[in-house]
């Protein structure tokens, strides 16, 4: 017989591990927006990156609570992982989702300084590039064809099926998307970072509390994975997995660019001018030819 109080124990680290990188992941959204504030200003971070946290986190939100509460999608799940029939979507990740894309719409709002009474700073880019945009439409067509095949398809929509189209088709388009727009929202970032040979404006403190909580959404997806005896768990929530993953290899370049390659110059109270050699205006065009290399 299994070892009933050992199995609780381990459900407990899981817990654990779930909670502890719900609590790091949300802290990392504080960092970025305070250090704004702090600066009143927010050059050196790319609208791009904020733009697309906030797309990126509604489908992770909307996905993780049909996940949770949907019966439909539940019972797909369970058809199409019979082992392990209870997806490893927990209640934290909700949270964090909402959280999440609460905190990216306060960031984003920074990027216009009338509304938080500062002085408007020149040479700060607001608008998205294109390559971003394209990603947008790109993953709001895909989400939409998929809609439409299972609302076209003629036969089973239960999700019995595996090779059938069904409503959690739709939940794992928008999954995948939120991993696309995971991929590309630090690429303009990193190469921002690059052009400017600085990290300034970009806040290291949101990164490192970010590895943190990778490392402990990737621990407690393998242990309940571990619990249920089946490793289809991992596949059967690709977004939390793409995403620990992602998101812990931008982290290390951002904390090699920081601490390695650049160094922790001009934190907040040294003035732009330093770092560009030449006032406002390289900046201002590393920002707006950054982006659009990705």
């Amino acid at each position: 017989m299994p070892d009933l109080r050992n199995d609780e124990f381990i459900r407990s680290i899981s817990r654990i591990c779930g909670w502890l990188y719900f609590i790091a992941w949300s802290l990392s959204f504080y960092p970025q927006p305070i250090l704004n504030v702090q600066r009143r200003k927010t050059q050196g971070l790319t609208p791009d990156f904020s733009l697309l946290n906030i797309c990126g986190f509604t489908c992770y939100t909307l996905s993780t609570a049909l996940f949770l509460y949907s019966p439909v999608i539940r019972a797909q799940y369970a058809a199409r992982h019979p082992v392990s029939p209870e997806p490893t979507v927990r209640f934290n990740d909700l949270a964090f989702g909402v959280h999440a894309c609460i905190l990216c719409v306060v960031v984003y709002s920074q990027f216009w300084p009338k509304i938080w009474g500062w002085k408007p700073t020149s040479g700060v880019v607001r608008r998205a590039n294109m390559v971003t945009l394209g990603l947008l439409w790109g993953g709001l067509i895909a989400i939409l064809i998929t809609i439409t095949i299972v609302l076209a398809q003629q036969g089973d929509t239960s999700g019995m099926d595996g090779r059938e189209w069904a409503w959690i088709d739709v939940v794992y388009s928008m999954t995948y998307v939120k991993l696309l727009l995971t991929i590309f929202k630090y690429i303009p970032q990193v190469i921002a970072n690059y052009r400017r040979k600085s990290t300034q404006g970009w806040s290291i403190i949101q990164q490192l509390l970010d590895l943190s909580g990778g490392v402990l959404s990737l621990l407690q997806l393998v242990i309940d994975s571990a619990l249920q005896e089946d490793w289809s768990g991992l596949f059967g929530n690709p977004v939390k997995l793409g995403l620990a993953n992602v998101s812990m290899i931008f982290d290390i370049i951002f904390i090699t660019q920081h601490y390695v390659l650049y160094g922790p110059v001009a934190e907040e109270g040294e003035p732009d001018d330093k770092l560009v050699g030449a006032g406002e205006e390289p900046e201002r065009e590393s920002l707006l030819h950054g982006p659009s290399s990705a």
